[in-house]
């Protein structure tokens, strides 16, 4: 292993090409009454990957359960469990070894993976070199240029990790990656599975790939489309929510990253993915503080399990020909990720264990 100032590298390799070196300006939207996610990080992991641009290195912190610089024969499967907006990957880390545990998975065949997505305010209370990746905000959920030290996209970060996993000197046996997350990390991974580049990578290699969501806030839609007071698809009056559109609620002003393809083309790309929604049965509370309140997330329902049955609706009714996705209400959990993502349709979804029906 590689040392760095006393801290882990996790060294790697990916050419982030110029339209995704592009900085626009952030979009703005509302801020919602829960300020947690504004305080630095209380942890930075010390493993770093360190990711090749054309305009320099950056590095980039994340939690492994294994060595990624050596190969891994044993390796058959990597879980990727992105944090919510409190931007916690270790404790997300933790629900992963969790998960792993109560599926009973071989900890020697898997891989856990927790990137950590760094905001700037995170640099004012860690000492931390230049190079270390950070964002703006939260605009790392929705893809957007990091603020320093490269402008790389947040996805391309999860492309990079993606590319690694795909290297098969490193994985000769890999057979199965998922892409897992709660809350902001579900806003992250369901937004991923519309945008993301380098999946080919993977599936090139007979490598099978899966995402987990489990209560986001919202989702990414389509069209102009939202549901109604039914919780159907309907047109929606724009005077009521004139930003309701906008990327990462819709297609609008959509980042660098995933501009130049169009939302037919994202879509067609979305409905190929495997995907599994998980919303918790009691996560029904409108006022739920960490809940996106925002204009145009309240024009997706009024809370987030209203929202989520909405848009597997909204997505199904689009696809009538059939999808490889499927809905999962988990009875009684409320906004808990740990709770969440060691449920019986989580574990099944993550490590293909029985128990959850369709």
């Amino acid at each position: 292993m590689t040392f760095n100032r006393s801290r882990r590298l996790a060294t790697g390799g990916l050419a982030v090409g110029a339209a995704m070196l592009t900085l626009l300006a952030q979009p703005v939207f509302a801020v919602n009454a829960d300020k947690s996610h504004l305080k630095p990080v209380a942890t930075i992991s010390d493993t770093r990957f360190v990711i090749d641009t054309p305009q320099g290195q950056a590095e980039f912190p994340l939690y492994l359960s294994k060595d990624w610089n050596v190969a891994q024969p044993q390796v058959t499967r990597a879980v990727i469990v992105i944090h919510g907006k409190l931007r916690n990957a270790d404790v997300y880390f933790r629900t992963a070894q969790n998960a792993r545990e109560a599926a009973h998975a071989d900890a020697d065949s898997t891989l856990l993976v927790a990137p950590q997505f760094l905001a700037t305010l995170d640099m004012r209370v860690h000492d931390e070199p230049a190079d270390l990746l950070r964002w703006k905000g939260d605009a790392w959920m929705g893809g957007e240029a990091a603020r320093a030290p490269l402008p790389i996209s947040s996805y391309a970060v999860l492309d990079a990790i993606v590319t690694r996993l795909a290297d098969r000197k490193l994985f000769p046996n890999l057979q199965h990656v998922v892409v897992a997350g709660h809350s902001g990390g579900g806003q992250v991974v369901q937004r991923y599975a519309v945008a993301a580049r380098n999946i080919d990578v993977l599936t090139r290699e007979g490598i099978d790939v899966r995402y987990v969501v489990a209560n986001p806030s919202t989702y990414a839609y389509f069209d102009a489309q939202r549901p109604n007071a039914q919780g159907v698809a309907a047109p929606f009056d724009a005077a009521q929510c004139t930003d309701f559109n906008q990327w990462k609620y819709g297609m609008d002003n959509r980042p660098p990253y995933l501009d130049d393809r169009s939302p037919a083309q994202l879509e067609a790309t979305y409905a190929s993915r495997r995907i599994d929604y998980l919303v918790g049965g009691a996560d029904t509370d409108p006022q739920q503080s960490a809940l996106d309140r925002s204009c145009a997330a309240e024009a997706q329902g009024p809370q987030r399990f209203a929202r989520a049955e909405a848009y597997y609706r909204y997505i199904q009714s689009r696809h009538p020909e059939g999808l490889n996705q499927s809905f999962h209400i988990v009875p009684g959990v409320g906004h808990d990720g740990a709770r969440m993502l060691t449920s019986v349709c989580a574990l099944s979804a993550m490590f293909d264990t029985q128990g959850c029906e369709q």
